[in-house]
């Protein structure tokens, strides 16, 4: 830890919650009949038949929606899943559709009148803060719960060509000079927002004054935040770490500090948030949704297919591939942790001045 003479957590702010969840585990999930999905009569490709899991009937096609424009993390979490439910055979389609704006909200607008049950829809600690800080009256908790997939850290970073090499140089920089210190990040809320938010309250400003000193610029998705980086309109982006690594490696952009608890595999030599002296920690889960008011069996057949999905070697794979931490939680217990994960998110934005008591 580094020595300043910023005031301490405790003084500079009331304590706060925070917004995260390290428990990974995997649940079997029975499946019962439902017509209304358009179930076929076999096993499902990925049931277990050594005894460790139930014979279930196979959905035959899923509708994926990403809530964000393409190119962000959850374009990329939905194009994953698509890709191995078809290449695995758990399904014989599954279209991806964006739907973006508002930090999901305008997705999640959709996906309350949408009338197949045979959709699933991308969520995560983004859109719990997206549907306070936007007020929305479509909330999470009116739709079915299915699944918690993955875990990612964010990653601080700015302009290769930037003045500032560690997070102390551009915090106190935001801090000092305001608004001139432009920062972009994922929609207003959502969990970039949240951790600019908590930085400078570490840094010691009032939560109340964090709004007008925090110059907080919403991107639709990391291919718009990588251009505003590399073309210099902002002085620093928060992300997902999938979604700046290749500009990383090619040494376009400079990463200060990872939010994950320890290093992450993909960026090993970028120190976190505590080694830099800041005590903070922030992961990014994301997970699916489905429309609300299906029947037992209509939920049960689409976490059914989640389970299978997550039982591939190929999803694995693909999780190490994009420097995501398996967080699988299923049914009940993805409920909870969701219902906790709100209330959670709900009292942070309040503590960092971001929505009001």
């Amino acid at each position: 830890m580094r020595s300043s003479n910023r005031p301490s957590p405790a003084a500079a702010s009331p304590a706060r919650t925070p917004v995260r969840s390290r428990t990974t585990r995997t649940v079997a999930v029975g499946l019962g009949l439902a017509a209304a999905l358009g179930l076929a009569a076999c096993a499902s490709p990925a049931a277990s038949s050594d005894g460790g899991g139930s014979e279930a009937a196979a959905i035959r096609s899923v509708n994926v929606i990403a809530p964000a424009d393409p190119g962000g993390g959850w374009d990329q979490t939905a194009r994953a899943i698509a890709q191995v439910l078809t290449d695995e055979g758990i399904v014989s389609s599954a279209p991806v559709q964006n739907i973006g704006g508002a930090g999901g909200t305008v997705g999640l607008a959709s996906l309350a009148n949408e009338t197949d049950p045979a959709t699933l829809m991308i969520t995560g600690l983004v859109m719990v803060g997206a549907v306070e800080t936007n007020a929305s009256e479509v909330r999470i908790e009116d739709m079915t719960p299915i699944a918690r997939l993955t875990e990612e850290a964010l990653v601080l970073v700015v302009p290769a060509s930037s003045p500032y090499t560690t997070t102390e140089d551009l915090v106190d920089a935001i801090v000092e000079q305001g608004a001139a210190i432009s920062v972009t990040g994922g929609s207003a809320g959502g969990a970039d927002h949240i951790l600019a938010g908590m930085l400078l309250t570490e840094a010691g400003v009032d939560p109340a004054d964090i709004p007008s000193t925090l110059n907080y610029i919403p991107n639709s998705g990391g291919g718009e935040a990588v251009t505003m980086l590399l073309g210099n309109t902002v002085q620093a982006g928060i992300s997902g770490v999938g979604e700046f690594v290749e500009q990383i490696e090619a040494g376009e952009l400079r990463a200060l500090a990872v939010s994950s608890p320890e290093r992450v595999d993909l960026l090993p030599d970028t120190p976190t948030l505590a080694e830099e002296g800041y005590d903070v920690e922030l992961t990014n889960w994301r997970g699916l949704l489905a429309p609300g008011g299906l029947s037992d069996d209509e939920s049960d057949a689409l976490r059914t297919l989640v389970t299978d999905l997550h039982g591939t070697g190929a999803w694995t794979d693909t999780l190490e591939q994009k420097g995501w931490a398996d967080a699988f939680l299923v049914g009940d217990e993805f409920s909870s942790f969701l219902d906790g994960n709100i209330d959670e998110v709900s009292q942070t934005l309040q503590t960092i001045g971001l929505v009001s008591s």
